[in-house]
């Protein structure tokens, strides 16, 4: 089913790509790279993302055939479109050494088993927690924010040598986290421009 794009994020993307020349990029990093710029009016996103566009084209092609998707927190499960996403963070708890973020990464793991698309947009303990376990992902979006772990857990994400999608910087967040997912998720399968579908 193609999605409807409103003229609204036409025009956006128009001006995005005037400021912002991503024509040399490879189809789904440029495709990552503008919607998280898009999301977030941040040019600078361009610089400090970190992918890898063959761990993309294996992600985006289990994405398309039905691979669970995991949100750290429910502000990022409701900002990805066209997929339902597991979120186990109400049902986490804290304890002695483990926050409850990322106490809801382990319980999500309970379900999705390894192959999910993890996409983590807040808080730097679930992408440490997730670092933990052997969950065998088919991508981890890490983009957690904040001042304290963020861009440290974020190295360690790239360091573990797992399928990612990070960014040097301490900002990240839920809007950045889940337009990084929705890139692959609008992307055609026949991975063409990504003027097709924005």
């Amino acid at each position: 089913m193609n999605r409807v794009v409103h003229p609204i994020e036409q025009e956006s993307f128009r001006r995005l790509r005037a400021r912002l020349d991503t024509s040399r990029l490879a189809p789904l990093t440029r495709a990552v790279v503008e919607r998280v710029v898009h999301s977030s009016a941040d040019l600078e996103y361009a610089s400090d993302l970190v992918m890898d566009e063959r761990e993309l084209v294996t992600a985006h092609a289990v994405l398309h055939a039905g691979a669970p998707v995991v949100a750290d927190v429910e502000m990022v499960a409701a900002g990805i479109t066209r997929r339902e996403s597991v979120c186990r963070l109400r049902d986490a708890r804290s304890g002695p050494g483990m926050t409850r973020s990322a106490h809801a990464i382990r319980l999500a793991y309970e379900d999705v088993g390894p192959g999910a698309l993890w996409v983590i947009g807040c808080a730097p303990t679930a992408l440490e927690e997730l670092l933990k376990l052997n969950v065998s992902p088919a991508l981890v979006i890490g983009l957690p924010v904040g001042f304290v772990g963020a861009a440290e857990s974020k190295a360690a994400l790239r360091e573990s040598g797992l399928p990612a999608v990070s960014n040097v910087s301490e900002k990240g967040g839920s809007a950045v986290a889940a337009a990084a997912l929705n890139a692959l998720l609008y992307h055609p399968i026949s991975l063409e421009s990504p003027e097709e579908t924005l």
